[in-house]
């Protein structure tokens, strides 16, 4: 995938959930988005077709930002910044 940004979008911290069915990718990131300071980057590796759209959803209603999101082989990456106000 030509878009993909692996290689420039450098993460605080990665969650490879690619074991996991649904909801465990989406709880597992908002477990591990706790652990991050305001700014910092979250890159979530799934393959649960779920994630595709509850993560996205989740971060809409959380007041973080879904910086880019991209599929590889088959594999989904998240890269998600932590904003301050963490409602979710």
């Amino acid at each position: 995938m030509s878009n993909f940004p692996s290689a420039t979008l450098d993460a605080n911290l990665e969650l490879d959930v690619r074991q996991l069915a649904c909801p465990m990718p989406l709880l597992k990131a908002r477990q591990a988005m706790r652990q991050l300071a305001d700014g910092e980057l979250l890159h979530v590796i799934a393959s649960d077709p779920g994630a595709r759209r509850d993560i996205p959803a989740w971060v809409g209603q959380s007041g973080h930002e879904l910086v880019h999101q991209g599929e590889e082989q088959g594999v989904l990456h998240f890269w998600i910044r932590c904003r301050e106000e963490k409602q979710g």
